[in-house]
């Protein structure tokens, strides 16, 4: 009885994390609470998440089609870069809308990973042709 109790204080702990940054972030309350049902549900994103939250640094375990979050987020900084010019549109300076996005890609990806493995091996944020 205990342990259930701790288990849904931490989940509530962890969804107010959630909430909190999509709000430092600018975004809505769905946002936030779309991006919680979908890492409450993913067991490998919910474990990244709760390590962050304790450790403030990616734990790197959890992978979809061999990325893993830090991927996921150095491929947005690297695709981001293309938009020096407008940084009041940069997610660099917004860390926390780097981070749920980091996390909505890894769900979507749980979903479909191609397209995402496709734009994360072609798109190298650098003005390089092909």
């Amino acid at each position: 009885m205990e342990e259930n109790r701790q288990l849904k204080e931490a989940l509530a702990l962890l969804q107010n994390y959630v909430c909190t940054l999509a709000e430092q972030a600018g975004e809505n309350a769905e946002y936030g609470e779309r991006i919680w049902e979908g890492i409450r549900r993913s067991e490998g994103l919910l474990q990244e998440l709760a390590y962050f939250y304790d450790h403030n640094r990616f734990l790197c375990q959890y992978q979809v089609a061999g990325y893993t979050l830090v991927d996921v987020l150095i491929w947005q900084v690297d695709h981001f870069k293309l938009y020096m010019d407008r940084p009041e549109e940069m997610n660099r300076y917004r860390q926390q809308r780097l981070l749920l996005a980091a996390f909505d890609t890894m769900l979507q990806m749980e979903q479909d990973p191609t397209p995402f493995v496709e734009k994360m091996q072609d798109e190298t944020g650098q003005d390089i042709l092909k």
